[in-house]
């Protein structure tokens, strides 16, 4: 990036398996992005220190600890304002993440929010929310923090706008754990449906954003609860499922079939005559645009899950990819006037965020927070989300291309 105006800053460390570089960035994008994010806070010296841990997550060598980011910003002084700032002092971080969230609407509007996990591995028991437990995205028991990010996505690019920290009732029940992290008293367990789709109804609903699917991973979700829940806030959605899930095929198309309750797998599989062709553009993240291959089949919940996920018709999608297993991928929407090609671009959307989080957002320290506490947790989360979002926006695919008012019309 050779723009006039663009901070470039070359060098790279080995922390782990990652190389810790320092950002570029284009200083009028983060110029705009301070001023927005920043304007909720009363005191200019609150100010002053937002725009210094921002500065500091793009341009610290190596891990963005609090004492890596003073170091290139001003050495003892500096990191104990920081680590005041970040961990001790009251400014609320859902403002700020709903400012970085219209700015980014305005800046970058996305086709969908993306739901993604992610781990946090930790050596010790007393950071906020670590336990042992067994994480299904790696197969095995990991010591950590596991949290869930909502994620603005395009297929340009992608950025964090909310998040939510998993709290197991070892945390949540034990008084002096939660006193110590200071864990407000009016948080909880999630409610039926998981903290991932309250983080995602939260940023829907609770900042005023464009009505867009929400695409998830639920195949370890309690689905009808989560459907029930996206249904009764009015937020669409596209969630991936296992072939285990039992619904009610109503589609006429499956000749010869009265509506009967059975697995997505068997479903989709009595529906090969409808499986057709969808070329898709190549997206630069595999190196390949490929021949993907899908089939839409109208469905129902089954009488069972009916009580929690409402008696309407969905929309089972199933994914293929050229002469590989059949179906790949089956996914559960309720965009029932979507096409397949439509709702086959929505699901790469994974795929941009995955990538992003491995090239921007672990790179920019999301995961880097060493303190204890909870507010400290949600206040890193939010200005490294905020990093990310200046590092994107200030690269080409951010203003791309793509053509996206038929994917805008799924969610209508």
């Amino acid at each position: 990036m050779n723009a006039v105006g663009h901070r470039s800053v070359h060098g790279a460390v080995q922390f782990g398996s990652r190389a810790l570089t320092p950002a570029t960035w284009d200083e009028r994008v983060f110029n705009e992005m301070s001023a927005v994010l920043f304007a909720s806070l009363r005191r200019s010296d609150q100010r002053r220190k937002g725009v210094d841990y921002l500065r500091g997550l793009l341009g610290a060598q190596g891990r963005r600890s609090i004492r890596n980011m003073a170091a290139m910003l001003g050495g003892s002084a500096t990191e104990q304002s920081l680590h005041h700032f970040v961990c001790n002092s009251g400014w609320d971080w859902m403002t700020v993440r709903g400012a970085l969230a219209r700015h980014l609407a305005e800046q970058a509007p996305p086709l969908a929010y993306v739901v993604r996990p992610t781990v946090i591995p930790k050596a010790g028991e007393n950071s906020v929310g670590v336990d042992r437990s067994y994480v299904s995205e790696r197969g095995q028991l990991v010591n950590a923090q596991q949290a869930t990010g909502v994620w603005f996505a395009s297929e340009e690019m992608s950025a964090p706008v909310n998040w939510r920290l998993h709290l197991s009732a070892a945390w949540l029940d034990d008084r002096t754990r939660r006193r110590q992290a200071c864990i407000p008293d009016d948080v909880g367990a999630p409610a039926p449906g998981g903290a991932a789709v309250e983080a995602a109804v939260e940023a829907v609903r609770g900042w005023g954003l464009a009505r867009r699917p929400v695409v998830l991973d639920a195949r370890h979700l309690d689905l009808a609860a989560a459907v029930g829940r996206f249904r009764a806030a009015g937020v669409p959605f596209l969630a991936r499922i296992g072939g285990s899930l039992h619904l009610e095929a109503t589609d006429p198309g499956l000749r010869g079939r009265r509506p009967e309750t059975r697995s997505a797998a068997q479903i989709m599989a009595s529906a090969r005559g409808q499986v057709r062709p969808v070329p898709l553009p190549a997206s630069g993240l595999d190196g390949a645009c490929g021949l993907n291959l899908a089939a839409l089949v109208r469905v129902r919940p089954s009488q069972a899950a009916r009580q929690f996920a409402g008696p309407g018709e969905l929309t089972l999608l199933g994914v293929g990819e050229g002469r590989g297993q059949w179906p790949m991928e089956l996914w559960l929407t309720d965009a029932t006037q979507a096409r397949a090609h439509t709702l086959v671009r929505l699901t790469k959307l994974t795929r941009r965020v995955e990538h992003d989080f491995r090239e921007t957002a672990d790179r920019l320290g999301i995961r880097d927070f060493t303190g204890r506490s909870y507010g400290g947790w949600h206040r890193h989360m939010t200005l490294a989300s905020a990093a990310h979002a200046v590092s994107v926006l200030g690269t080409d695919r951010a203003h791309g291309t793509a053509t996206g008012a038929e994917i805008h019309a799924a969610a209508s």
